[in-house]
């Protein structure tokens, strides 16, 4: 079966292309759409065998057109990878936000389409691209079935405990304000690859799923479900990111309205764009600048901001790390992943620094290049993984799943 998997985002179009059938995996291409409707798109393709295409002559307004140029290049001769848009089995995406609604990927339908548009208040930025992909394959190939595959879906094994926020209940049956969490696709992804490499059924295992990118989260994983992980309502409570503040007392938001003379959209922009690791370090959002500067040691002009960035990150990882354990009352592995995760070893060295009553031993890092990393001591009760996460496989598995599952439907 072949699965195009997409990500639309506002202004871009991420895809990839997979050959499925039962065992066999297999990437055909992929690439990305940018900039669309801007000034100045791209379509950069990627295919399994090296062969790479970079296009700016295109005039791209919105994802309908972008989509369609992914649609184009993917049967353009001489760096192709299908001989006509009909080999298309199905169309996998990426969404956002389910809600209370999808506790699980789902086939698309007309029902689906109008929870998504439902659910647009909760994701105001992330579900109307996700809702113009779908639509604009709907359009385009009518015909191929189309799976949903939810960021927050993962995380609907909350019990309401865990998920409620201590503010009148009224807000949460008239808002739904809530935990919903993030990233659940890479979480279950990560999950899943740490128990069958350690040969172990993941419904016996408590696990710590630190997905660490410029977006970040933690999720508590006891016997394969979501019990408790960082992200709340929205993707800024948890940890220190890229530019988001994370973990925040709540009275610092109308503090700093009043001092700075904010409105809304200035605090919204203060706290999403202006804050984590851009913010305390006043450098950069990109953890590889203070990786530079600690490995070039005391010399580097940016050496000291950059180990309080580091010691600051670290510090949160672990907090959560540890308040996991104790919600599972319990802990089998740590598992590190996502851009930072899986190619900064001293986030996973320091992380895990002092947790040896936890069962963790040895804690050696490096990057993981595409393989599985046991960083822990071989003696080490509780294992230390970096797994690389592969959400695009996920989604192209979900979809193969519900898909095959659905063709074997009896006519109705």
């Amino acid at each position: 079966m072949r699965i195009l998997v997409l990500n639309c985002g506002s202004s871009s179009v991420k895809y990839r292309l997979f050959v499925l059938d039962g065992a066999k995996e297999m990437t055909l291409g992929s690439g990305i759409v940018e900039e669309v409707g801007l000034g100045n798109p791209v379509l950069i393709h990627k295919r399994a065998d090296g062969d790479r295409l970079v296009r700016t002559d295109l005039k791209i307004a919105n994802h309908r057109e972008a989509i369609e140029a992914v649609l184009g290049v993917l049967v353009e001769p001489g760096h192709g990878v299908l001989e006509c848009v009909e080999e298309l089995d199905a169309v996998g995406h990426r969404v956002v936000h389910g809600g209370e609604r999808f506790a699980s990927s789902v086939l698309i339908t007309d029902e689906v389409l109008q929870a998504l548009y439902e659910n647009i208040p909760l994701a105001p930025l992330h579900n109307p691209p996700n809702i113009q992909g779908i639509e604009a394959v709907k359009a385009l190939l009518p015909d191929v079935p189309q799976v949903g595959v939810f960021d927050t879906a993962f995380h609907q094994t909350m019990t309401p405990a865990a998920y409620l926020y201590a503010i009148p209940y009224r807000f949460y049956q008239k808002y739904g304000i809530r935990r919903y969490g993030f990233h659940g696709t890479s979480h279950r992804y990560v999950a899943q690859e740490a128990a069958r490499y350690l040969n172990r059924r993941l419904e016996d295992l408590k696990i710590v799923t630190c997905h660490l990118g410029n977006g970040a989260s933690v999720t508590a994983v006891s016997g394969g479900r979501s019990v408790m992980t960082s992200m709340g309502f929205t993707p800024l409570e948890g940890l220190a990111m890229g530019t988001r503040c994370g973990d925040l007392d709540p009275a610092i938001v109308p503090f700093l309205m009043e001092k700075e003379n904010l409105d809304i959209d200035g605090i919204n922009r203060l706290l999403n764009k202006e804050s984590g690791v851009l913010g305390l370090s006043e450098l950069s959002s990109d953890m590889r600048t203070f990786e530079e500067a600690i490995h070039a040691g005391p010399g580097h002009p940016h050496y000291e901001r950059s180990v309080l960035v580091l010691e600051h990150y670290t510090l949160r990882v672990k907090r959560y790390i540890g308040a996991y354990a104790a919600v599972m009352e319990g802990l089998d592995c740590v598992v590190f992943t996502g851009g930072i995760g899986e190619n900064f070893a001293e986030v996973c060295e320091w992380s895990c620094r002092g947790l040896e009553f936890l069962g963790i031993r040895g804690v050696r890092a490096r990057p993981c290049r595409g393989e599985i990393v046991e960083a822990s001591a071989p003696d080490s009760q509780t294992k230390v993984l970096i797994i690389p996460t592969n959400e695009e496989l996920a989604i192209a598995r979900d979809t193969y799943e519900i898909v095959t599952k659905d063709r074997g439907k009896p006519a109705q």
